[in-house]
């Protein structure tokens, strides 16, 4: 399975914004984005020049494919089948990567990252309905009830306690039977991701 294994730091530095994507670092002042407020690299501190239409779109792009940790042939694909759906292909698009599993169990609060909730589902350590399911882009339904395993419950209740009872209205978090139930499918108001997702969709229209 192809992954990004380079710095999280430095993606969101390059993105000039937070994306969280390493838990609770992003949260205090070691975080990289508010120690070096500019873009990594040999030039980095230069000033840049204004980005063009096609330059903000590319960056609208980046920035949710780093968030979910989704590489460019499978969010063409996601992006593909959000076009194939009704409604608003933007729209649809955020609802797919949402619905994935490992960015459920970090919704949740089950996992401080969605990079660590990845590393977890694919040693085995949840099911879905009762079955293993180690797939990190599974795609969830609703309805579907996520449990952690008895191998890792301390691990995922200590999380649960850290994180407090801060899940989205959408996902319904049970922390004595350490599981989470899709209660419905996402609506872009109860997706808090600073995303102009209009733009991915005019970048891929070209």
């Amino acid at each position: 399975m192809a992954r990004y294994t380079g710095s999280k730091c430095r993606l969101c530095r390059r993105e000039g914004t937070k994306l969280f994507l390493k838990g609770e670092r992003c949260m205090s002042t070691k975080c990289a984005v508010e120690r070096r407020q500019y873009p990594p690299g040999e030039h980095g501190q230069r000033r840049s020049r204004r980005p063009t239409e096609y330059g903000l779109q590319l960056r609208e792009k980046q920035k949710v494919k780093r968030i979910y940790g989704v590489l460019e042939k499978p969010f063409r694909r996601y992006f593909d089948k959000a076009s194939r759906q009704k409604g608003v292909t933007g729209e649809n698009l955020l609802r797919l990567l949402e619905l994935r599993l490992d960015n459920v169990v970090h919704r949740a609060g089950m996992a401080p990252s969605r990079d660590t909730a990845r590393q977890l589902i694919t040693h085995r350590h949840f099911t879905v309905n009762g079955r293993i399911v180690n797939v990190p882009s599974y795609s969830l339904r609703t309805g579907d009830v996520v449990a952690a395993r008895d191998s890792i419950k301390e691990v995922v209740k200590a999380n649960l306690d850290r994180r407090g009872s801060d899940a989205l209205s959408w996902l319904q978090v049970s922390p004595d039977q350490l599981s989470v139930t899709l209660a419905e499918v996402p609506s872009r108001e109860s997706i808090p991701i600073p995303i102009q997702e209009q733009l991915i969709v005019e970048l891929y229209s070209k």
